[in-house]
């Protein structure tokens, strides 16, 4: 199993909201690796018992039941997962990040990809508030 890498973090902290959002999606994508790990664990657990053939009901009854209690609570981190990536999504939609746009353009898109900016190609402006006929006309309704 390979170990994640966490971002170094100096003692002082100093992170803008971009940033923290980052982190917090990198929090829950190490949580999400974690869970794999455990699952795979979990796999290589009953294929190990599987290959003996010398087990009596009893003893099948409790590997499924040490299965089955790993895998629901598993079922129950995953679900503060998700809530936890709704919010800090939610939280990502009403942030206006100041990003230096070094990506490359997506096609037919209007964005930079990786940027929080709109890219307009009409007037060349790097602006969440240009107000030219494209960009008005492809601006989300969470924008007005």
């Amino acid at each position: 199993m390979s170990m994640p890498n966490i971002p170094n973090i100096t003692p002082i902290i100093s992170l803008d909201r971009c940033e923290t959002i980052d982190l917090l999606l990198s929090s829950i994508a190490l949580e999400e690796i974690g869970l794999s790990h455990i699952l795979n664990a979990e796999g290589e657990k009953l294929q190990a018992f599987l290959e003996k053939s010398d087990h009596c009901l009893n003893d099948y009854l409790r590997i499924n039941d040490s299965v089955n209690k790993t895998l629901r609570t598993i079922v129950k981190s995953q679900m503060l997962l998700q809530f936890k990536l709704e919010d800090v999504v939610a939280l990502d939609e009403t942030s206006i990040c100041s990003c230096v746009c070094t990506c490359e353009h997506q096609e037919g898109t209007g964005k930079k990809r990786g940027c929080c900016h709109h890219h307009c190609e009409e007037c060349c402006c790097h602006s969440q508030g240009c107000r030219c006929k494209q960009c008005e006309n492809n601006r989300p309704y969470s924008d007005y």
